[in-house]
């Protein structure tokens, strides 16, 4: 009966500072943009290209999509 009362608790990630682990695509992401900042295109659209085809549901590779898009890689992680 007690858990009647107990707010419902939604799963979350936890902050980055809490979190134990880096994702896969938080790192292929960070990874992009280290190739963005020392302006290495190619390998920039490459990583999000990757991201977004190996993870596409991770909000990540929504990020990646979104940014390839902006660059002009219309169909960006659509497979061949």
């Amino acid at each position: 009966m007690l858990a009647a009362g107990a707010p419902l608790q939604c799963a979350r990630e936890p902050e980055p500072e809490l979190r134990r682990y880096e994702t896969p695509p938080e790192a292929l992401y960070q990874l992009a943009a280290r190739f963005k900042a020392s302006r290495n295109d190619a390998a920039w659209r490459e990583t999000l290209a990757f991201l977004v085809e190996r993870y596409p549901s991770s909000r990540f590779a929504i990020r990646a999509k979104g940014e390839l898009e902006e660059a002009g890689e219309a169909g960006a992680g659509k497979g061949p």
